[in-house]
Formats: C-alpha cells, sequence, structure tokens
C-alpha cells in the first residue's frame, strides 16, 4: 500500500476533524477513500487464497470452494 496514499488521508481526516473541508478536499478524500477500500478488498482476497478449511468428511478444501459449496447447499 502506498506511504503517500495513507498520509494524504491521515491529513484530510485531521483537517476535516479540525476545521473542516472545502468541496474539492471532499471528493478527493472519497476518491482515496475508494483507492484505499479496493486495495483492502484485493489483499483480503489474496488472503483468502492461501486459507483451507478441513470438512467434517476430512477433505481439506480452498477457502472459497468451501464457501461456495456451503452457500449452494442452501
Amino acid at each position: 500500500m502506498d506511504k503517500n496514499l495513507l498520509n494524504r488521508i491521515n491529513e484530510l481526516a485531521k483537517k476535516k476533524r479540525e476545521q473542516g473541508l472545502t468541496p474539492e478536499e471532499q471528493a478527493e478524500q472519497k476518491k482515496l477513500y475508494k483507492i484505499y477500500l479496493g486495495e483492502i478488498r484485493t489483499q483480503f482476497d489474496k488472503t483468502l487464497d492461501n486459507v483451507s478449511v478441513k470438512e467434517k468428511d476430512g477433505e481439506v478444501v480452498p477457502f472459497k470452494q468451501a464457501y461456495l459449496k456451503k452457500n449452494k447447499d442452501k
């Protein structure tokens, strides 16, 4: 994750608390949050690719496969 992105998000958050943001800064903050959340979601998705679940029958399957199977059975 880009350190400059996080620094700017924190600067805008601090300014918002202390004195408020201009409409341009609000738009920038919204854009930066969208980028930040996209990166978090990507990292989380990659983490799930490395997680396995042991089924009741002893079979070990990737988490995403187990999740899809469980929801298909409902």
